[in-house]
């Protein structure tokens, strides 16, 4: 699992960084300003690219905003493979990041992770990464039995 990721300052367009107030979000990393993603976050937020168009959307339903949704930020790949999310009509999106968080480790991350976006019961859109079983690797970095569906790339 991912529990927060990073995205560098810079990859941000200022447009989206005001209209989301991402200025709260933003943390200095060996002098670089990157912008932090948290589901542990009050309100918690993830980036994602849909239909070539960078957007920030709610990351679940941690809060239980929506009845119909399951309550959190993830889902197995196998669940999105076998029609589990049918009903929701799922899209399928990229979430860029530069890095991850798990278990109070952070790790890079070379082009993002995959992800699902759903509508509530009232049309806003909300976001739920893919995970899957961890490799070897993963698991003994993080401590954790699942990871993130990687874009193009295997941890």
């Amino acid at each position: 699992m991912c529990v927060g990721i990073a995205l560098a300052w810079s990859e941000l367009p200022t447009e989206l960084i005001g209209r989301h107030r991402l200025e709260r979000r933003a943390h200095e990393r060996g002098g670089e300003r990157e912008v932090q993603f948290l589901f542990r976050d009050r309100d918690p937020r993830l980036p994602i690219w849909r239909d070539g168009r960078l957007q920030v959307v709610r990351w679940g339903n941690s809060r239980g905003q929506s009845r119909f949704l399951p309550r959190t930020g993830w889902t197995w790949s196998e669940t999105v493979e076998s029609g589990g999310w049918r009903h929701a009509e799922p899209i399928l999106v990229d979430i860029p990041a530069t890095l991850g968080l798990e278990q109070g480790v952070w790790y890079r991350i070379r082009q993002g992770i995959r992800g699902i976006l759903v509508p509530d019961e009232r049309g806003l859109a909300v976001a739920y990464m893919i995970c899957e079983p961890s490799t070897h690797y993963y698991h003994i970095m993080t401590r954790s039995r699942r990871m993130p569906v990687l874009i193009g790339e295997r941890i």
